[in-house]
């Protein structure tokens, strides 16, 4: 399986064929992947080299002039270090454009912790109008790419080496419970149907939350868009949909699963649920910075995101 980087330039390679106002802007990082794009469109594929301010600026100058940047690096050097450009050159302006990362929280951990992101996403969530995307298998990336491209708005598209085994497919419908497997680009998806509680699991954090909760009757939601966070499809899951009888229907206890900063979407989701008495939590990467460099699957052990330890704190949180 090619991994969701290669699926980017394959496809972002094809689209600048295909669109005519679309753009890519590079800091170095994939330059190579899109060589050949840039010798068929010299003045849509820029690389500004390793000047991260000057990526955002460019991306969202091209904007300005009604064009659709696709705006890619790392995602560390993409959110974190020129996010006052984020905020202000595409936010303050009001213009769109996508950003796409790499990297996600710590695939290259022998990069350090420079190259590590695992509060991307908490940090776009201070800002207004951001759609964030979080796909875990490559043809979920490429389908939420393509939509991407042919709107205006501002997405964070945020690719990881990690991947679940099996895509499920991406639309613009919103999962409902009593529709096991459909979804949604706006919606979470319903995976798996029971009564003791709600897991979440966030692109490609689904493989080892399934693992986990093999055996126990809980709700397992799949979130390929956690901005804007499905409020209603949460509530369903939790039993305060419409309709929902007052006691009846699965607990309202909630266990958010993300494969960056632990709590991101807590927020988000006691938002949803005020009306209900309920309990969140949110597990994700935790804040310490694990200063060993070791494998991805180290440091998701060590996160306690593997499915032994995902189902050792889920069943500790959710009742017996």
């Amino acid at each position: 399986m090619d991994t969701m980087r290669d699926r980017f330039i394959a496809i972002t390679s094809q689209l600048l064929a295909e669109e005519p106002r679309l753009a890519v802007v590079l800091a170095d990082i994939s330059a190579d992947g899109f060589a050949p794009a840039r010798r068929a469109h010299p003045d849509r594929v820029i690389n500004v080299g390793i000047r991260e301010q000057l990526l955002i600026g460019a991306g969202a100058g091209m904007a300005l002039t009604g064009m659709r940047p696709i705006v890619h690096t790392f995602a560390s050097f993409l959110v974190e270090r020129p996010f006052e450009q984020v905020k202000l050159d595409f936010g303050h302006q009001g213009v769109g454009g996508i950003l796409v990362s790499a990297g996600g929280s710590y695939d290259w951990p022998a990069g350090g912790f420079t190259h590590m992101a695992p509060g991307d996403v908490a940090l776009l969530d201070t800002l207004e109008g951001w759609t964030v995307h979080v796909p875990g298998h490559p043809d979920e990336a490429e389908a939420l790419l393509r939509e991407a491209v042919d709107g205006d708005d501002r997405v964070y598209v945020r690719l990881s080496l990690q991947a679940n085994r099996e895509a499920r497919p991406v639309g613009r419908s919103t999962g409902s419970m009593g529709s096991t497997g459909s979804t949604g680009s706006t919606g979470f998806s319903v995976v798996r149907e029971g009564r003791r509680g709600t897991v979440v699991a966030v692109g490609p954090m689904l493989d080892n939350v399934l693992a986990a909760t093999e055996g126990l009757d809980v709700s397992v939601l799949y979130a390929t868009t956690v901005r804007p966070f499905d409020a209603a499809g949460l509530r369903r899951a939790a039993g305060a949909g419409p309709g929902a009888d007052a006691g009846a229907g699965p607990s309202a206890d909630v266990v958010i699963v993300e494969p960056y900063l632990a709590g991101t979407s807590t927020a988000a989701a006691n938002e949803a649920l005020m009306e209900l008495p309920h309990r969140v939590l949110g597990l994700g990467v935790g804040r310490a910075e694990l200063r060993r460099y070791g494998q991805m699957e180290e440091h998701l052990a060590a996160h306690g995101l593997d499915a032994r330890g995902l189902r050792e704190r889920i069943t500790g949180f959710l009742p017996a």
